[in-house]
């Protein structure tokens, strides 16, 4: 799970206007010690209380609780100064207890709903990370995998120069990574089963939307070697020639290198005669 001191909750930079916190918590002990508080009561604490109530519980990692409590906030105080870190928590609550698509959703109401609140900042990231924890292996449907990479990608695109941008850049490439190994098992698999014009097709996903990911040396040798399994013999020299343009220092050259030495040794066959036209001779 990724580090949220570190990531999300930077309490000096976002400053997260906690309301005289020394009378808040004043003010909490005492409503703690008054155990005979009707429900009511409670329910309708002060503002302040009722925020340090609900941070004094997501501190012991009772998140179920504090998410809770943060949501009065934002329900009986919206326009309160408080209203984006209580709903900022919500979303933290969410995340830390790996419910990543609740987490997903609370970011999206305060992206939505409070825009110009500096925590959308990070609002984005958290987003892109929960879509990015619900991502799963290649062989699975990919959906949050594509999401993820588009909330990182709008992430970059809005906030370019956060600190957090490098980390969604290499997010994005793990994930495209992904991405490629779905489509070159696919290629894979139909090359096993000797379907190489499929083959062929998956190889070319690969290269062409993935082309800057760690299968797309693998692809291109799987395709010059699909082409060679259909006797292509010039469209075989041509992907081993775009690959040593594209990837001379790839660990895979010595496949290629002893791929063309094949290709180069064997004899150009004949074209075949077409079964349907008359093999008699003309005296």
């Amino acid at each position: 799970m990724i580090a949220f001191n570190h990531l999300f909750f930077y309490e000096g930079s976002f400053e997260l206007k906690n309301i005289a916190i020394c009378t808040a918590a004043a003010c909490l002990f005492a409503v703690i010690n008054f155990g005979c508080s009707s429900s009511k009561e409670v329910e309708s604490l002060p503002l302040e209380v009722r925020y340090a109530r609900a941070l004094e519980k997501f501190n012991k990692h009772d998140y179920l609780d504090a998410a809770d409590d943060f949501k009065i906030v934002t329900v009986q105080y919206p326009g309160s100064l408080v209203a984006d870190s209580a709903q900022f928590y919500i979303a933290q609550c969410r995340y830390r207890r790996e419910e990543y698509i609740l987490a997903a959703s609370e970011c999206d109401v305060l992206i939505r709903t409070m825009p110009s609140s500096p925590l959308v900042e990070r609002a984005r990231f958290m987003k892109a990370m929960a879509d990015y924890e619900l991502s799963p292996q290649p062989e699975l449907d990919q959906k949050y995998t594509k999401q993820a990479i588009d909330d990182f990608q709008s992430f970059i695109e809005y906030f370019p120069t956060d600190s957090l941008a490098k980390d969604a850049a290499a997010k994005i490439q793990e994930l495209n990574n992904k991405l490629a190994k779905k489509e070159y098992d696919n290629a894979e698999l139909y090359y096993r089963l000797e379907y190489y014009r499929a083959a062929i097709q998956y190889f070319d996903i690969v290269l062409d939307r993935y082309h800057d990911t760690d299968y797309a040396d693998d692809a291109l040798l799987g395709k010059a070697e699909a082409l060679h399994q259909r006797h292509d013999k010039a469209g075989a020299l041509e992907a081993i020639g775009l690959f040593y343009q594209k990837y001379p220092s790839s660990n895979l050259k010595p496949d290629v290198d002893l791929l063309k030495a094949q290709i180069e040794s064997e004899k150009t066959e004949p074209p075949k005669k077409n079964p349907g036209l008359s093999t008699s001779a003309t005296p």
